[in-house]
């Protein structure tokens, strides 16, 4: 560092998450041995997002910046030899968005502080990352309230080269938006009108986060899945889990026009293959339940999230209501489906499971030293793709939760013109409303 032995930016009361509108204050401390001539010191506060066709490439294909501010703290002159504190302070825009880090792009925000020298002289720049979190309210997403996310699809198909049958699946969900640490509750209904028993059912939370790029990259994961037993034939069989929903970073990104993130509960079922898609909304502050909604019954058996897949995932919408009530019409009893597997175990071979109250003040999950993405950063959280899932209110150091670790998946990514999953307005549109898939 040559004349200086410390550079360093401090944030006020070391609180790292901000919110839009909020101050952000801190002080820039130098010692030097010697004394140093300058001609400015300046702090700069930065916040911009870069997305690219490649993952974790250095360079981005396309930017955009949400602010880049200034303050000169000093003057031409001389810093004599010994320490000095230098204090800032910046007013964060309003409409700035959420935090977010992924493979293929970022939404940062730093501290950045630079020393001008005269001519010929070294020149000293010290930065420090911050986080911004913009809350999503879900109870201001439209018509969040007024039913639960829906989907069926019937199935007609061919077993021992001369036999046909007919299959139908439908899923429905308890709410349309989550925020972490809240279970989605998932009902599930098979009728088979088949001579043949079916494979078996899988539910998965899937996380597509789009880059918006001249050719847009389409990234899909699956977060967490729960696996069901087949369906015997000629039986119509319930199966009814739940999902607890993990850090994640929020839908949407308000703010952002290079990166969109969408959820879905997909549904699927195995040989015959039938599939149904439940779009919802993650965010922040919960839906308020009236005391008059009905609630679906609480299942038994709780997942953990992890379960590296990934795969496309077909759109379905809410059928008209004879195809519901021909398809589960004509005596047949109905039963329950057990649950075979859950997505994450631990050593022991135990499926992990995770108590909503786990997530309750937890600012996120704090990464081991090693898997840093960065050493200015502030020991913080991450899971899945989200730079700040969860915060902690107040000037007070992030610490992190009782919760798993919880490592990022593997990525699959796929470009345009493969369709991805449509969204959640897209899903419920007229166009689609009466939409049944017959095959």
């Amino acid at each position: 560092m040559g004349k200086l032995q410390e550079f360093d930016i401090t944030f006020t009361n070391n609180k790292v998450v901000y919110g839009p509108g909020e101050f952000i204050s801190g002080n820039v401390k130098i010692r030097t041995g010697h004394s140093l001539q300058y001609k400015a010191i300046k702090v700069y506060c930065q916040g911009s997002c870069g997305i690219s066709n490649k993952m974790n490439e250095a360079s981005w294909a396309l930017e955009e910046q949400y602010f880049n501010s200034t303050l000169s703290i000093a003057d031409k002159g001389t810093l004599v030899a010994g320490e000095h504190s230098f204090p800032f302070q910046f007013l964060l825009p309003v409409a700035a968005p959420t935090s977010f880090e992924g493979p293929f792009g970022k939404i940062t925000y730093r501290v950045r502080v630079a020393i001008d020298t005269p001519r010929f002289s070294k020149d000293y720049k010290a930065q420090r990352a911050f986080y911004l979190l913009n809350l999503l309210n879900l109870n201001e997403v439209p018509e969040i309230e007024v039913t639960s996310s829906y989907a069926v699809t019937t199935k007609k198909f061919s077993y021992l080269l001369v036999k046909t049958g007919t299959l139908m699946l439908k899923a429905r969900s308890d709410l349309r938006g989550y925020i972490p640490g809240q279970v989605i509750k998932l009902a599930t209904e098979i009728h088979n009108k088949s001579g043949k028993d079916t494979g078996y059912v899988l539910a998965s939370l899937i996380q597509k986060v789009t880059y918006k790029t001249k050719r847009p990259v389409v990234d899909l994961r699956t977060i967490a899945e729960v696996e069901g037993a087949g369906v015997k034939a000629g039986k119509h069989a319930e199966w009814r889990e739940q999902i607890i929903v993990p850090p994640l970073p929020q839908s949407a990104l308000a703010g952002c026009s290079l990166i969109h993130i969408d959820y879905f509960i997909q549904v699927s079922l195995k040989s015959p293959d039938a599939v149904v898609t439940l779009p919802i909304y993650i965010g922040n502050i919960a839906v308020n339940l009236s005391p008059s909604r009905p609630m679906p019954p609480t299942p038994d058996h709780r997942i953990a999230p992890n379960a590296p897949s990934a795969a496309g995932v077909t759109p379905s919408a809410p059928p008209v209501e004879e195809l519901e009530e021909g398809m589960c019409a004509g005596g047949v009893a109905s039963e329950e489906l057990p649950t075979k597997s859950h997505s994450q175990q631990d050593p022991s071979g135990q499926p992990v499971t995770m108590s909503p109250s786990a997530f309750s003040q937890a600012p996120g999950v704090a990464l081991p030293p090693g898997l840093r993405p960065d050493a200015s950063a502030p020991l913080f959280c991450v899971s899945t793709g989200a730079t700040i899932p969860f915060f902690t209110e107040g000037n007070v150091t992030p610490v992190p939760t009782s919760c798993s670790l919880i490592l990022p998946p593997e990525y699959s990514s796929c470009d345009y013109p493969h369709e991805p999953p449509p969204s959640y307005e897209e899903s419920c549109s007229s166009a689609n409303s009466t939409f049944n898939s017959v095959q």
